[in-house]
């Protein structure tokens, strides 16, 4: 039997310690945060900063009577310069505990400036899995957005200039003491930044229920974080692909409806949860490279690459595009399994071309010059292309990014 498949039935999910969910639980914080330490180092961006919702919680947190400094300078896709910007700023003083509040680069940076303030260095130290010698100052993470799932997550992904890529630092020792997880701070959302951050949310949960099953000997997950598509990062996958099916293009038709935002925001609450110890595979590992050719969106890249990933892994996952395809309520249970995952995969492409997401690499802005480059790229993202269920190389590489560059969306081999 094929080392693909998981055969001992072996599950593991790592996770905060404590997750509070639910419109208004942004009241919450301040309580949160006072039970860790009474210094704290709030990290954001300029929007998020300008808020009404972020002078509340600046507000609650002086009520208790917080030492609160607050960095609203993170950038996206979170360069490792940014992190040395902060750390200089910020140089000096400690902090009791390290909030994260906005956007995936803002919950990656509490984690990377958490890592920092415990046991500087430089942030090329921890890149890689299990570089953390020990536990980092307490970390809250507060999204604002529904889709990267970096609030439940112990990774933190920064862009390095040198290397010209992301890289992973990767760490039990990441985990948020605490993520707190409230819809409402979605609502304000522009519509581009939602169909961004719903379509990484599908990428995570499509490519964590359908990702290589690792099969590891006992005590693997001490040396290892991601340790392969389990059962139980199964049942949040599960989980969040029937919530995005129903919630995704109602957010995008209307962006005041909460009952959506929770959905889709608690989506990628178990997206998070599930690539925390599968990882994302062959679309994540692509989008490296062609974000920084093209300066687009992470969400917009991997989104715009998920249609033609499916349909290269699909040949080894056959069974898992078929329950998708049953997840999505598109697939006729009498029919058999390769017309069910097409159905599934189908049903993914429209709703991600429904929510504005690019259909082609052209259309994203990708020169069809670069795709050799992009594909060389990718593989040197080796934490990622361990986790694809289809072995990589460079030239498979090259064949997913022709299709996606031209848009071909027939059912290839």
């Amino acid at each position: 039997m094929s080392r693909n498949v998981n055969l001992t039935g072996f599950g593991v999910v790592r996770q905060p310690k404590t997750i509070l969910f639910g419109p208004g639980e942004r009241r919450s914080i301040a309580g949160v945060v006072a039970a860790i330490g009474s210094r704290a180092l709030i990290v954001t961006d300029r929007r998020m900063e300008q808020s009404a919702e972020f002078a509340e919680i600046l507000e609650s947190l002086a009520e208790r009577g917080a030492d609160v400094s607050v960095y609203a300078d993170v950038e996206a896709e979170l360069p490792r310069t940014n992190v040395e910007d902060l750390l200089a700023e910020q140089d000096g003083r400690t902090f009791d505990v390290v909030v994260g509040v906005g956007g995936g680069s803002c919950l990656d940076m509490a984690k990377v400036a958490a890592v920092m303030l415990a046991h500087g260095g430089s942030v090329s130290d921890y890149y890689g899995e299990f570089k953390v010698p020990g536990p980092t100052v307490p970390i809250v993470t507060v999204p604002t957005t529904g889709g990267t799932g970096a609030e439940s997550t112990c990774i933190s992904v920064v862009y390095d200039p040198d290397l010209e890529m992301k890289v992973g630092i990767a760490s039990p020792y990441l985990e948020a003491t605490a993520a707190v997880v409230d819809p409402v701070f979605t609502l304000t959302c522009p519509p581009s930044l939602t169909a961004a951050t719903g379509a990484d949310a599908f990428s995570h949960l499509v490519e964590a229920f359908t990702a290589r099953s690792k099969n590891p000997e006992p005590g693997t997950q001490d040396r290892y974080v991601y340790v392969g598509k389990n059962v139980l990062t199964d049942e949040h996958c599960r989980v969040g692909i029937r919530l995005l099916g129903t919630s995704l293009e109602r957010v995008m038709a209307a962006p005041g409806d909460l009952e959506a935002r929770s959905d889709t925001m608690r989506a990628a609450l178990h997206a998070g949860l599930a690539i925390n110890t599968t990882g994302t595979a062959a679309a994540h590992a692509l989008q490296s490279p062609i974000g920084a050719l093209t300066h687009t969106s992470h969400g917009f890249g991997v989104g715009a690459l998920l249609p033609y990933v499916m349909r290269f892994n699909l040949p080894e996952r056959v069974p898992e595009f078929a329950e998708i395809g049953r997840l999505l309520g598109v697939a006729d249970a009498t029919a058999g399994d390769l017309d069910q995952a097409h159905a599934g995969i189908e049903r993914i492409d429209e709703i991600l071309l429904a929510i504005g997401v690019p259909g082609t690499l052209a259309e994203l802005g990708l020169d069809a010059d670069a795709i050799p480059k992009v594909a060389a790229q990718a593989m040197r993202a080796t934490r990622l292309t361990a986790n694809n269920p289809r072995e990589l190389t460079t030239e498979s590489m090259r064949l997913i990014l022709d299709k996606a560059y031209k848009g071909d969306r027939s059912w290839w081999s």
